[in-house]
């Protein structure tokens, strides 16, 4: 963990990390104050592959990213020190997909610095922005050792409805991916 990041775990205080995808509904995460966020200069985006959780090397699935570019509609949640280490391990062990960065959110109450796991263009994983069929497609065939890749997308969709979350581009691709499965019967 750098400094930076240990220094808000060490300080006794509460830290707060920037949620977009499924840390929003992470039981472990569940009881933490959370306050709606817009964090400017990166977009939600299914633009990681997934080798384990949701795929396997042969047949790799997508998990979310936060990626450069537009902005995000999340939440911050102030974690206490033990569930920050829960919520670094989760994201930062294993292969490396994400760059763990302090970034203004702006809520309510006002600007606050948030822990946030951005995408990193530059690692094997980094599957960009694929074309709306192929990200569907691997959606609903993809499944790993936390299960399949559909179920964890659908999650996602709902619990961001859930919090009045709207993000278009995951709204249109959650109508691609049913329309594929009715149409391929899955």
């Amino acid at each position: 963990m750098p400094a930076e990041i240990a220094a808000l775990r060490d300080g006794g205080e509460a830290a707060w990390v920037f949620a977009y995808g499924s840390l929003l509904w992470d039981s472990e995460v569940r009881d933490a104050t959370a306050e709606e966020a817009l964090l400017h200069g990166y977009h939600r985006s299914f633009c990681l592959y997934s080798y384990d959780y949701r795929g396997t090397p042969g047949h790799p699935g997508l998990t979310l990213g936060l990626d450069r570019g537009g902005s995000c509609r999340g939440a911050a949640l102030q974690l206490p020190a033990d569930a920050l280490d829960r919520a670094w391990q989760r994201e930062m062990s294993g292969r490396p997909v994400y760059a763990a960065r302090l970034l203004k959110v702006h809520t309510a109450k006002g600007a606050r610095r948030a822990l946030a796991f951005t995408a990193l263009r530059n690692c094997a994983d980094y599957a960009g922005k694929l074309p709306l069929d192929d990200a569907a497609r691997i959606i609903l065939g993809a499944a790993g050792r936390r299960g399949t890749c559909r179920a964890y997308f659908e999650n996602t969709v709902r619990h961001l409805e859930q919090l009045g979350l709207a993000d278009g581009p995951l709204r249109r691709l959650a109508e691609r991916v049913r329309a594929l499965a009715e149409s391929d019967g899955i």
